[in-house]
């Protein structure tokens, strides 16, 4: 692996929590494990976007995003099928006039948090026993903030050395639940549903995943991959 990440407690920025573990024992019966990003991997927090919007003017935001349930506007880019401008563009219509596009950038990447050192440690070592993918719900916005947080915290522009390969929701044209994005991802790289776990934080990708014939376990902490924490 091109990257070590067995010493990047040293690089741990102060107030960052990291006291998650992963099961390794749970897992041991799996040969492939699918990881969501955000909520299992990258901590966030919703309420911080919310809340963010609601200071810039559209105080209806809970009403069309949440963890649960989003908008078409949402899912569309999400799915890739707009760019980021016409997603600003579109948000800028229930915000006052003259609110500029950074603000809008700003409050959308609100809910990223920070990325604990163990979990990368963790993913390390889980990679020399299975085969680890990354499958996001994700849009360019997001991705180029996350990219920041990388450089800023630990120096690296990706986890691709992590992972035998990430997808990106706006990238290949799907997104969970559907059932076609975890085939999607069983087909390209030959694995067995009944051989592969699926970790994510929403109960409706988990039921999705669960669909397409996968072990899915909702994790039920903050990043927290343990048997007390996921189900």
């Amino acid at each position: 692996m091109a990257t070590s990440y067995l010493n990047i407690r040293r690089r741990r920025r102060a107030g960052f929590a990291g006291e998650d573990f992963f099961n390794f024992a749970a897992m041991q019966r799996f040969r492939n494990i699918i990881f969501d990003l955000g909520g299992v991997i990258l901590n966030l927090d919703y309420r911080r976007t919310s809340t963010a919007f609601q200071k810039l003017g559209l105080q209806s935001f809970d009403e069309i995003y949440s963890q649960v349930q989003q908008s078409g506007l949402f899912d569309a880019y999400e799915k890739g099928l707009i760019g980021s401008a016409a997603f600003r563009e579109t948000l800028a219509e229930h915000l006052p006039a003259g609110t500029v596009h950074e603000k809008i950038d700003e409050a959308w990447n609100a809910m990223l948090l920070d990325l604990p050192p163990e979990r990368l440690e963790k993913l390390e070592a889980l990679g020399k026993t299975h085969r680890i993918f990354l499958l996001s719900n994700t849009n360019e916005i997001h991705i180029r903030a996350f990219t920041e947080i990388l450089r800023r915290d630990f120096g690296i522009e990706s986890l691709s050395a992590l992972f035998e390969k990430e997808y990106f929701s706006f990238r290949v044209g799907m997104r969970k639940p559907d059932v076609e994005i975890f085939q999607h991802v069983l087909l390209e790289n030959g694995l067995s549903a009944a051989e592969t776990l699926f970790l994510d934080d929403s109960p409706q990708h988990v039921e999705g995943g669960r669909r397409a014939g996968l072990t899915a376990r909702l994790v039920n902490g903050p990043g927290i991959l343990d048997d007390g924490y996921y189900r």
